[in-house]
């Protein structure tokens, strides 16, 4: 009778609920994580930063190589 009367808490619902349930596992679940040190992060980082900007630079240069083919392409062809 008594677990069937605290339950009618709101207050005990509300802790008792699957999303409580989720937070808390999910705090636990981060306790656990290996996280890389400073150093790892910097190297990672520089890695992500120099590839993304030579990619762009790449492909940047693909478009504006392809564009400037389309447009003589366009100029010789009589129209």
């Amino acid at each position: 009778m008594k677990l069937k009367n605290a339950f009618k808490n709101p207050v005990h619902r509300i802790v008792n609920s699957s999303v409580v349930k989720y937070f808390r596992e999910a705090y636990s679940e981060l306790k656990k994580v290996t996280w890389p040190s400073r150093k790892d992060t910097i190297m990672y980082s520089t890695i992500v930063l120099v590839l993304s900007l030579s990619m762009a630079v790449v492909i940047g240069g693909l478009d504006l190589g392809l564009s400037k083919g389309l447009e003589y392409l366009i100029s010789v062809i009589p129209a």
